[in-house]
């Protein structure tokens, strides 16, 4: 391996949250020099629910991550959903391709674990350096990276015919290159805090579409309040707004809070409950950044705007996307440099609307009818008392089933999926 002083490799993976440390590994994998830069240094504090589906516990699994509870990790076995003031336990699907649990872990644990992961495998990854800019050569293709190191940032030059930004919401390289954010595609936001609950330990992640004492209102919707205990004597508190275009202007901390003062003080959600302050970030959905390469550059995760439109799930398509990144750097870089390189390249947009396309679709036409309280509030009330519908939501806004290999709930999702049109 080249010395920490060598300012070159052959792929450039900026940000060590999931998306950069997956792509970092999966390079290394296929036997690719591979520089991981990071401008905060770990652990380091993410605005996240900390929840992984059985979809993302797949993902790490896929990693060679061990997700067992022995190595800190909390697992439950479905999640419990109130609306229309019915509450439902619905147990996690049964399914052939996917894990039947979830896993809890603190993100900023999570995202330390994944980029020791990706060293372990021989990445070189730096903290504590802030990428600035591209570097582009003659003809304006991307030919690495400038950043500046350290408290004294210091400037740099790190050299690669790839670079794989996963710097996540913010797209500097992205934005430097002209790629910006789709206006019409949904922007999801999210406010969390950890609180001292007696519901820090549960077998279910609790998710609610009531958000009042009358449960749904028009400055909540289209979005939902989930609890989720950590196993250590707290849980995470948080409230996510889906589609802000389609938001009042509410302020989401006094959504969260009106929310959480519902509940019994004895249940340990209010505010002198809290341990840490609350702090808020973006949801970028609906591949709302595109195209995902262009100039020798691609994006993964948050960057490419990954995120699921039905549930605010980030973190399984952060990984996902890092993997297929990487695939596709890994084989172009197996070709010659020119037109067969590039051929390959430029696949990869389709690659990922082919993976999520019509599915993200499906996803926008949930948050318009999400964004209409009453309709909400029917739904729920009804829907919430035939467990076996509720499963079946469950496997569509999570995107878990089978496909056509599955049951007859798989195969209607498929039917419907393949209708959709791709984002």
């Amino acid at each position: 391996m080249p010395g920490t002083t060598d300012r070159s490799a052959d792929v450039i993976v900026v940000g060590a949250g999931p998306a950069g440390s997956a792509a970092a590994w999966r390079l290394r994998q296929a036997g690719r020099e591979v520089v991981v830069l990071e401008k905060a240094d770990f652990p380091r504090e993410k605005v996240c629910g900390d929840g992984l589906t059985p979809r993302g516990v797949k993902a790490l699994q896929d990693l060679g991550i061990d997700t067992s509870p022995q190595a800190g990790w909390v697992r439950h076995k479905g999640l419990r959903v109130h609306g229309g003031g019915v509450v439902t336990e619905v147990d996690w699907p049964r399914l052939q391709h996917w894990p039947d649990f979830s896993l809890v872990l603190r993100r900023s644990e999570l995202d330390a674990r994944l980029a020791a992961h990706a060293e372990a495998a021989g990445a070189r990854v730096h903290t504590g350096v802030t990428v600035t800019e591209p570097l582009l050569d003659d003809a304006g293709r991307v030919a690495g990276v400038h950043a500046q190191a350290g408290p004294d940032k210091e400037p740099q030059v790190w050299r690669a015919p790839l670079v794989v930004s996963a710097e996540g919401l913010s797209g500097r390289l992205a934005k430097a290159l002209g790629l910006v954010r789709r206006e019409d595609r949904p922007l999801g936001v999210a406010v969390r805090r950890y609180v001292r609950s007696r519901r820090a330990a549960d077998d279910y992640l609790d998710i609610s579409f009531d958000l009042t004492a009358a449960g749904p209102s028009r400055d909540s919707m289209p979005g939902y309040g989930w609890i989720f205990g950590m196993g250590d004597g707290t849980a995470n508190v948080g409230y996510g707004l889906l589609d802000t275009r389609r938001g009042t202007g509410a302020d989401h901390r006094a959504v969260l809070r009106a929310w959480l003062d519902t509940f019994p003080a004895e249940e340990g959600l209010g505010e002198e409950d809290a341990v840490t302050p609350l702090r808020g970030a973006g949801l970028p959905m609906a591949l709302n950044r595109g195209p995902a390469y262009t100039r020798g550059l691609l994006l993964a995760g948050d960057a490419a705007g990954t995120v699921n439109p039905f549930n605010g799930e980030g973190i399984s398509y952060a990984l996902e996307t890092g993997r297929l990144a990487a695939e596709t750097a890994a084989d172009a870089l197996s070709r010659p440099e020119g037109p067969a390189r590039e051929s390959v390249l430029r696949r990869y947009p389709e690659r990922l609307r082919a993976a999520y396309g019509r599915h993200h679709r499906l996803g926008i036409g949930f948050l318009a009818l999400l964004a209409r309280p009453e309709v909400v509030r029917f739904t729920t009330a009804h829907g919430l008392t035939r467990p076996a519908l509720v499963a079946a939501a469950l496997r569509l806004m999570g995107n878990l089933t089978d496909g056509r290999d599955g049951d007859a709930v798989d195969r209607a999702v498929a039917v419907l999926t393949r209708l959709a049109p791709a984002v």
